[in-house]
Order: structure tokens, then C-alpha cells, then sequence
């Protein structure tokens, strides 16, 4: 799966975890013991302190090759920390995740002698994923997301491990994450645990070039040591809901381009099939105040202002009393989808200013256990986003097939085709699109509610939110290319109505098309028309057209 870049103006600063003095921003790159001689160009820094990463900088890191820096209230917060967790590793009281076992062995008390041990098999037997390799973005992103969460002060971490894994981010080394092996309960813990095994200098890594090699290979020629996990550290490296949190972060990153890409594309249909952009007025949209549909419908009007094309039938002549659903209530069903994007954000913000793990460090210094480690605010919010984009894939792919239709098109040539009969035209594109809707409708089926228990029944509510991030990667990428192939359809049927000109922003996105994507004519191969529309999408080039006309769409 690709990444998708959105070209979105930086989110409002996120709000710093409870009780925690202001993350600074990045300053200029000063040197940090924690950061490794790196050869070639030097990499951009995120600064990590013990307040919430912001999006923008997970994206950064996850996508941009950006590494990570340790900020000097987070090494003071560790330390802190460290000294509440030795306290308790020298107690001859049991304490879990220090001197226990884990999980529904939390009753074995670990001898001294034996706990260096003990936090090593964790770490080797619960990297036990199977499947698939994990994308990068979404390793690195977990990477982050973890350090931040160890930056808090609320682990017990050692200084010097935490900036061994910001070393990794940095050195550009990624750990190769099988796909298989979270429930999303206890956090991450398969997909953590193969991070944790490369800080051990074990298991097998990505190098900055792409390349699979043995994870000790790569951190000596990074110049970072490996390291010899201590009292907790196991445990603080592993339980936490990074995994599907930076899924969703990523999700939302590229949704919100989406979102502004399906208002353009059903511009152009609107106006490609004789549409009325009167019901987008905003008196209309007011009757009904969801902040969503007023922004998707106010960009439906600025993409179609002054349109010859619509213009053209605006007189008494024109019959039609109303349009089809697909293009009439766009507005309604594009802004339920922002709305819910809205909510999903809101989560992602609280969760970035989470300390995730357990048992954790509190500000007097007890260290208590609890169940912050579930997944289940994550798993709703990434199942509930499944549900808008198979509808707003849906919804497009049924604008697309009114242009193939003789009887629905208002004088299109029988599915756009040059020569119909000896010509297919659009026809298979919208077998094509009709496919992805059909998988994006199974894959808006939730996996929060299949709950497996595990563990001997100590773990017997788990979240699924880990599947539920897995499968809205994939509905994300169904929607690009359903969109895609509305792109191409509209455009076309734009050019078939010549000698009527489309507005300036929808005429601007045409052009885009054109310098990809030939206009009508004979049948050719449209496999590869296809990809380079679901290329400008993905890239923001569709919406970015449109905005050097409208100036940006919300």
C-alpha cells in the first residue's frame, strides 16, 4: 500500500498529557548525545519530549524519513522514573512487570538473578507475529509513538534504552513486522515485540536503503549499540496501543485529502452529466447544520462557479426537476464522512496525549497496574471509519456508472465509447470500481465486536483494534482508486460535451488529467490510465488543481 501525501495545512497543536509542563518544539538541531553519526545527508529531527507528539509529526517520521530526538524534560521525566522502578526491582515483595511473570503468570515471583532473563524471553516470545510484512509507515510510525510514550516519564524505562530506539528511527533502521500476532489488548504486543527484538540487536530489520538484513548487522554499521534490557523494560517496550494508533493517525492524514478529492470528482459529475449545483446553495444547507456537509457543500460551489456547462441548461427548457441521489445529496453524505473523520481526530488527539503501559509510574512514585493497555476507544474509532469510506465509495462509483448508461447519461454515448459496439468505452472501469465497493462493504464490517479471549482466559476481553487499523489501510486504498476512476469518467464526459466549457477549477483539473490521461477516443490499453489516476489522487494533485483556482478547500 502506498502512502498518500494530502497536502493539508498543519493541524492545531495537540494538548499535552495531564500534568505535564509544554513539549518544546523542534529548535535548531543541536547535537544529542542520542543521536548516531549518520553518513550522507543529515535527517531531519522530531523532538520528543513528555508532552503528545502532534500528527504532522508522526506523519513526518512515519513517511518523511524524519528520526527522533530525546527534549531535556523527557530525559529528566526517565530518570525520575528509573529511580521509582530500582526502588521496587530491590523490594522483596512481588511486584508485576518487575519481579513477576506476565500475564496469567503474574503470581511467579523472578528471582534477582533471573530478571535480565526475564525480560529477554518476553521480549523473544512474543515476537511471534506471522504473515505479511507490516508497511514501513506503520512501524515507523508505532516507533514514535512508542518512544513518546516513554518520553512521559511513566514507564521506568532506561534513559539509554529509549535512545537506542530513537537511534533506530534516525539510523532508518525499521524492524520487519509480520502482520498477524496483536489482539490489541495488553497494546501491541506481537507487533511491539519485533520492534523490542531489534533494540536486542535480534531478529531482522529494514536498512535505510530497503534492504533485509539481521537487526545486529544493521545497528553495527549505524554505529548504535544493542541493547541489555533491564528490570520493566520488556514490559514498557511492548504494551501499548501504538500500533493501531499510528494507523489511525495515518488514516486520518490521508482521508482528510480524500475527502476534499470526492468533493471535486462529483463536481465534475455534476456538471458532466447536466447536474444543478442550486442545491448546494447555502441556505439550503443551512436547514440542516452539520458542520461536515456545509464545508463539502460550500466547496461544491466554488468548483462549479461559473460553469458554462451548467449554465447551459439553467433556462425553462431544461425538464429535469430533480438529480439523482449521487450527485444531489453529495453534500449530506461527503459531510457525514467529515463529521465522522471529526470524531475520529478527537480520539487520535486524546490517544497521542496518553501514557500508555503497565503497570505505569505515577507523579509520587508508585508504580501501579491498570487497564489504560486497551484497545477499544482506538478499535470503535477505526472500525467506524471503515463504515464512510465504503459509502463514499459507494456513492461515487454510482456517479460513474450514470455516465455508462444511455438512459441516465443526458446524450452520453453509450459508456463513453467512440464507437459503442466496437468500442467498450468505461464499461470495465466500472466492473472495476463496482469490485473495490464490494470489498469495502465487507471490509466495513467491525472487528471490534469479535472479541477472542487469550492469555488462559486472563486476557478475555481484547479490542481487535489492531485488524480494525489493518482492514481501514485497505478501505483506504479502495477509495483512492474508486475515485480514480470516477476522475476519468468525469473528465471524459466533460470533453464529450464540447463545445460547452466546464468551470475554471473543474477545467484545471481536467487539464491535470489530460497531461496523464489521453481524452476520448479508440478503445486502448486503460489498465495504466487507471494507476496514473489513482497516482494524482494519491499524491493531491487532483485537489491541488482545483485550488489554484478556488484557493484552498476546507
Amino acid at each position: 500500500m502506498q502512502p498518500v501525501n494530502s497536502g493539508q495545512p498543519d493541524r492545531p497543536g495537540q494538548p499535552d498529557r495531564p500534568d505535564q509542563p509544554d513539549r518544546p518544539r523542534q529548535p535548531d538541531r543541536p547535537d544529542q548525545p542520542d543521536r548516531p553519526d549518520q553518513p550522507g545527508q543529515p535527517v531531519d529531527l522530531v523532538t520528543v519530549g513528555v508532552g503528545a507528539v502532534g500528527p504532522d509529526e508522526v506523519v513526518a517520521v512515519a513517511r518523511g524519513g524524519s528520526g527522533a530526538w530525546l527534549a531535556d524534560d523527557a530525559v529528566a521525566a526517565i530518570e525520575r522514573a528509573r529511580e521509582a522502578v530500582a526502588v521496587l526491582a530491590d523490594d522483596d515483595l512481588p511486584h508485576y512487570g518487575v519481579s513477576t511473570g506476565f500475564g496469567s503468570l503474574a503470581t511467579v515471583h523472578i528471582p534477582v538473578e533471573r530478571r535480565a532473563e526475564l525480560q529477554r524471553s518476553l521480549i523473544r516470545s512474543h515476537a511471534a507475529g506471522t504473515g505479511p510484512e507490516v508497511e514501513r509507515e506503520v512501524v515507523r510510525a508505532m516507533m514514535l509513538l512508542r518512544l513518546s510514550t516513554l518520553a512521559t516519564g511513566r514507564t521506568g524505562i532506561r534513559l539509554e534504552t529509549a535512545r537506542t530506539l530513537a537511534a533506530l528511527l534516525t539510523a532508518g533502521i525499521t524492524p520487519v513486522v509480520p502482520e498477524y500476532g496483536s489482539l490489541g489488548c495488553s497494546g501491541d504486543l506481537a507487533p511491539l515485540a519485533h520492534c523490542a527484538l531489534a533494540l536486542m540487536g535480534e531478529g531482522v530489520v529494514r536498512g535505510p536503503d530497503g534492504s533485509r538484513r539481521p537487526a545486529a548487522e544493521a545497528l553495527s554499521a549505524a554505529g548504535v549499540q544493542p541493547v541489555q534490557l533491564a528490570d520493566k523494560e520488556g514490559l514498557s517496550l511492548i504494551n501499548g496501543t501504538d500500533g493501531m494508533l499510528g494507523m489511525l493517525v495515518l488514516a486520518l492524514h490521508d482521508l482528510r485529502l480524500l475527502l476534499r478529492t470526492a468533493d471535486v470528482v462529483a463536481a465534475l459529475s455534476v456538471e458532466a452529466l447536466l447536474g444543478t449545483d442550486q442545491v448546494f446553495a447555502a441556505d439550503l444547507q443551512e436547514l440542516r447544520p452539520h458542520p461536515g456537509q456545509a464545508l463539502s457543500a460550500g466547496n461544491l460551489r466554488a468548483l462549479l462557479s461559473g460553469s458554462p456547462v451548467v449554465a447551459s441548461h439553467r433556462g425553462p427548457e431544461c425538464t429535469r426537476v430533480q438529480d439523482a441521489y449521487s450527485l444531489r445529496c453529495a453534500p449530506q453524505v461527503h459531510g457525514a464522512a467529515r463529521d465522522t473523520v471529526a470524531f475520529a481526530a478527537d480520539v487520535a488527539e486524546r490517544e497521542l496525549a496518553a501514557a500508555i503501559d503497565n503497570p505505569v509510574v505515577l507523579s509520587d512514585g508508585r508504580v501501579e497496574s491498570n487497564g489504560n493497555f486497551h484497545g477499544a476507544p482506538l478499535a470503535y474509532a477505526l472500525d467506524f471509519l471503515a463504515v464512510p469510506v465504503a459509502d463514499l465509495a459507494g456513492m461515487s462509483e454510482r456517479r460513474t456508472d450514470r455516465f455508462l448508461d444511455v438512459a441516465r447519461s443526458q446524450g452520453l454515448p453509450p459508456f463513453l465509447a467512440d464507437d459503442p459496439g466496437v468500442d467498450s468505452g468505461h464499461m470495465i472501469a466500472q466492473y472495476a470500481a463496482a469490485g473495490v465497493v464490494a470489498e469495502l462493504k465487507r471490509l466495513a464490517t467491525p472487528a471490534s465486536v469479535d472479541s477472542l479471549p487469550s492469555s488462559a482466559m486472563q486476557e478475555d476481553h481484547v479490542s481487535m483494534g489492531w485488524h480494525a487499523g489493518r482492514k481501514l489501510r485497505r478501505a483506504v486504498d479502495g477509495l483512492t482508486r474508486v475515485l480514480a476512476v470516477e476522475l476519468i469518467t468525469a473528465t471524459r464526459g466533460l470533453d464529450l460535451r464540447a463545445p460547452l466549457q466546464p468551470a475554471a477549477a473543474t477545467a484545471a483539473v481536467r487539464s491535470i488529467v489530460r497531461e496523464h490521461v489521453a481524452g476520448p477516443g479508440r478503445d486502448r490499453h486503460l489498465a495504466p490510465e487507471i494507476d496514473a489516476a489513482v497516482g494524482l489522487v494519491r499524491s493531491g494533485a487532483v485537489v491541488a488543481a482545483a485550488e489554484q483556482v478556488t484557493g484552498p478547500l476546507p
